[in-house]
């Protein structure tokens, strides 16, 4: 048969599993093994198992479950609620001064747990019922929240960073540093517009303040609280900073950083907020242990999905017809562009780094593109697919979140985010040096 319409029925088959429910790395290890049956038979079962095992035994891979043991001790502890009011304290009288508050506490939130689900989740738990009181629309509320989440993939230290940088072979302390200016100048895109809809929208200050007078005793009155809840965050973020610092120093490999953070992260937890009780510990080993495994299931399956993919030669095909376009590179890039984008709006941000990214390098370098300026706009392509139908992981978090929210409410609040993550991808293309001006500078 030939690569493209095998290539078709098999993608037909992955979506078709995905649209009736079946997890993600159930979905992709059933395909390739059935595609791995067709056509090589029964002798292939036993590369398919050391293919699953192979590729998730890299000692690099011991970085993902420590980054998301680090960011479930903060999700897991108030270090979210003490973040999130300190941020109000010192936003909260701009225009939308709360919904730009929940931006900038994902940011940050991001940068310490490494991940868009747990971001979106332990912000949105406070941020989304506190808008709504205090007469946010819906759409706001939730798509503020919603695409504040995806940060948690861009700004160091990130996860689907560490596993680009393992599937690439390419230096992961310059690809963290890569996605810092990218990451806040995303957050910055995501505020604007924030408060051009909520004037746009009309209400944005807090009905039960009818008074400026009233407005500013309320804040007189948290002024203490929040500083102090302020004081206990500024430990999480050293944590942070140290992390940053002995990647980019060379001073420890991610794993030993992951590690060590990991370790802090949870001591703090336990000291700051006096978690002594074995029940949130057992919560918070118990939350990192399911994620990790799914993480480190969808990267083996995935793995297992691009060796099919190859031994049909179909990967070869489809980056041979993609290399022979005679087209300006810059055009080019626009297929490639389009191509992340609908592979994100079907498959986490993971499978499609392990599946796409050791097929496209060769081709981004043949066409004289930098590779850790190609990881930021892979990455963001990705962050619109965790916004968008039909996956858009972080519209169904927000969902359970607040479920009176209809997911129309949600989907069209969180589309204008959308539109700025392409306008950041417009501005990487006009302005490499965005992406690349902080490494450069740092590791020459």
């Amino acid at each position: 048969m030939d690569p493209i319409t095998l290539g078709i029925i098999v993608a037909i088959g992955l979506i078709v599993l995905m649209a009736i429910g079946t997890p993600i790395a159930f979905a992709l290890g059933g395909v390739s093994l059935l595609a791995l049956l067709y056509d090589r038979g029964l002798p292939e079962l036993t590369y398919f198992g050391e293919t699953f095992f192979d590729r998730i035994a890299e000692f690099g891979f011991v970085a993902i479950p420590m980054f998301i043991l680090m960011g479930a001790a903060v999700a897991s502890s108030p270090t979210g609620r003490d973040l999130y009011r300190s941020l109000d304290l010192w936003m909260g009288r701009l225009p939308g001064g709360l919904a730009v508050s929940n931006i900038g506490a994902c940011s940050i939130f991001a940068a310490l747990s490494g991940s868009s689900p747990a971001t979106c989740a332990a912000i949105g738990k406070m941020g989304i019922p506190e808008m709504r009181t205090r007469g946010y629309p819906d759409g706001v509320a939730a798509g503020c929240i919603a695409a504040g989440g995806t940060l948690g993939i861009l700004i160091p230290p990130s996860v689907t960073m560490i596993i680009y940088g393992i599937s690439t072979e390419t230096s992961i302390g310059r690809l963290f540093i890569a996605g810092v200016v990218p990451g806040f100048m995303l957050a910055g895109l995501f505020m604007i517009w924030t408060m051009i809809a909520c004037k746009m929208a009309g209400g944005y200050n807090n009905p039960l303040a009818a008074s400026a007078e009233k407005l500013k005793e309320n804040i007189k009155q948290n002024v203490d609280s929040n500083m102090k809840a302020l004081v206990r965050v500024l430990p999480f973020l050293g944590v942070v900073a140290g992390i940053l610092f002995a990647l980019y120093g060379g001073v420890a490999t991610p794993s030993e950083a992951a590690g060590v953070g990991a370790f802090l992260c949870l001591a703090l937890a336990i000291l700051i907020y006096r978690m002594w009780q074995l029940g949130p510990i057992k919560l918070i080993m118990r939350d990192s242990l399911r994620e990790s495994v799914m993480i480190m299931l969808v990267i083996a399956t995935a793995e297992v999905f691009a060796y099919a993919l190859s031994s049909m030669f179909i990967t070869q095909t489809v980056a041979a017809a993609i290399a022979d376009l005679e087209v300006n590179r810059w055009v080019l890039m626009g297929v490639i562009n389009l191509f992340l984008l609908v592979a994100g709006f079907f498959l986490p941000p993971v499978a499609v780094i392990v599946m796409t990214a050791p097929i496209l390098l060769p081709i981004i370098l043949a066409a004289d593109f930098d590779p850790y300026w190609f990881a930021v706009i892979l990455t963001i392509n990705l962050e619109i697919g965790l916004i968008t139908p039909p996956v858009g992981l972080n519209l169904f978090i927000i969902k359970g979140i607040a479920p009176d929210i209809s997911l129309r409410d949600i989907l069209m609040g969180s589309l204008p985010y959308a539109l700025c993550m392409v306008l950041g991808i417009l501005l990487l293309c006009l302005f490499p040096g965005i992406a690349l001006w902080l490494p450069n500078l740092i590791m020459g």
